[in-house]
C-alpha cells in the first residue's frame, strides 16, 4: 500500500530516498545501492529496501541523478513525420532497443520543418540527454549537437557523413532492383515518382532507377521522373496528369510509401486497372499494400530494425567516443506481389 508522504504545509509530496532509508533501517547510500545494482547490499537488505520503495511509492528522480554521476541515460530520437508509418515503425524500434540498454526515449516530431527540428535539437541540450538519433531535414541539426558534444547517429539519410555515425539501407540496390523487375517483365515507359533528389534517400533511389534502365538499354526519359512532392495529395495530383496521356507510362516506380498511395488512389480514380492498364512498384512495405487487391509490389526494408540498430550505434559510440565515424548499410529485398505483370499490348 502507498504511503502518502505529506509537507510542513500538508501538501503530499514524493516519497525520497530519505523516506526509503527510513522505512527500510538503512542508509541513504545503502538504499542508492541496493536500487541501482551499482556497489555491494546484502540480499535480505535489498530485499526490505525495495520492498519499503515499493510500498511507499518512491520513484527515483532520474534528472537528480543524472546530475549527480553526471552521465545521462536519455536518448533524443527526432523523426520527420509519426504520420507516416515508416517513421513510426523507425522510433518503435529505437524505443525498444533503447528500453532493453536501459535509456529513456525523448521522442519528437520535425513534421519535416527545418526550424522545428532545430528547436527540437535545442530542447534536447536543455536535457542534457546523452545522445540523439535523428531522420535529418538539413545539416544544420548535426552541426549543432555536434558543436554542443552531443553524439549524433544519422538515420535513413545522412548529411554529416564521416563526421557523424550512420545507419542507412541499401537504397541505390532496392531501387535498382525495383526498376530491373519492371524491365524484365517488359516495360519501357517506366515512370519514377519521387520526392526529392538533394538527400542521400533519393539520390541514391534516383541513381538505381537509372541504374537499372541502361542495363536494359532503355533511355532515361526526363519526361518520366516525376518530382511528385511529398505528400498522397501532391502525388495522386501528379499521377492524373500523367497517366491522362496517350502515351503514358506503363509502369511506374514509387520511390516511397506516401507516393505509392498517391499513385495507387490516382490509377484508380481514372478507371485504370493495376497491372492490366498500369504496374506499381513502391519503395517501402506498407502495411496497406498487402491488404489490397490486388497487392502491392515493394522494396521492403526492416523499418524496426533500423531504429534499433541506431540505438545500438549511439551505445557504441558513448562507450567509445573517440572511435572513427561509422556508417551502417542494411540490407532489403524486393517482394514480387500482384500489381507488376508485363505491360498491355497497346
Amino acid at each position: 500500500m502507498t504511503t502518502e508522504r505529506r509537507s510542513p504545509l500538508g501538501r503530499s509530496r514524493r516519497p525520497t530516498i530519505k523516506d526509503v532509508a527510513e522505512a527500510a533501517g538503512v542508509s541513504r547510500s545503502t538504499v542508492s545501492r541496493a536500487l541501482t545494482g551499482r556497489g555491494y547490499a546484502a540480499s535480505e537488505v535489498r530485499e526490505r529496501v525495495l520492498r519499503a520503495a515499493a510500498e511507499l511509492g518512491y520513484v527515483p528522480d532520474v534528472m537528480a541523478r543524472t546530475l549527480k554521476q553526471q552521465v545521462s541515460r536519455s536518448v533524443g530520437v527526432l523523426v520527420s513525420d509519426l504520420r507516416n508509418p515508416f517513421y513510426a515503425e523507425l522510433a518503435a524500434g529505437a524505443g525498444s532497443e533503447a528500453r532493453a540498454r536501459g535509456y529513456t526515449m525523448v521522442l519528437a516530431d520535425t513534421s519535416l520543418s527545418t526550424e522545428t527540428e532545430n528547436e527540437a535539437a535545442e530542447a534536447l541540450v536543455a536535457l542534457r540527454v546523452a545522445g540523439v538519433i535523428v531522420t535529418p531535414n538539413s545539416s544544420d541539426v548535426s552541426t549543432y549537437l555536434g558543436s554542443h558534444g552531443v553524439p549524433v547517429v544519422e538515420v535513413d539519410r545522412q548529411f554529416a557523413a564521416g563526421s557523424t555515425d550512420g545507419v542507412v539501407v541499401g537504397n541505390r540496390v532496392g531501387a535498382r532492383t525495383a526498376t530491373a523487375h519492371l524491365v524484365g517483365l517488359g516495360h519501357r515507359r517506366i515512370a519514377l515518382f519521387i520526392d526529392e533528389t538533394d538527400w542521400t534517400t533519393g539520390y541514391e533511389r534516383y541513381q538505381g532507377y537509372v541504374e537499372a534502365l541502361n542495363a536494359g538499354d532503355i533511355k532515361v526519359d526526363p519526361e518520366l521522373v516525376v518530382s511528385s512532392g511529398w505528400d498522397v495529395a501532391d502525388s495522386r495530383h501528379r499521377a492524373l496528369d500523367i497517366l491522362r496521356r496517350p502515351d503514358r507510362p506503363t509502369a511506374v516506380f514509387a520511390a516511397n510509401n506516401v507516393l505509392a498511395e498517391g499513385v495507387w488512389r490516382g490509377i484508380g480514380e481514372l478507371g485504370l486497372r493495376v497491372p492490366a492498364d498500369v504496374s506499381l512498384v513502391a519503395f517501402d512495405d506498407a502495411p496497406w499494400m498487402s491488404m489490397v487487391a490486388p497487392t502491392v509490389s515493394a522494396v521492403a526494408q526492416d523499418t524496426f530494425n533500423l531504429g534499433a540498430t541506431a540505438v545500438r550505434r549511439l551505445h557504441a559510440r558513448l562507450e567509445m567516443p573517440e572511435a572513427d565515424s561509422v556508417t551502417t548499410v542494411l540490407g532489403v529485398r524486393l517482394l514480387p506481389r500482384e500489381s507488376t505483370a508485363p505491360p498491355p499490348m497497346l
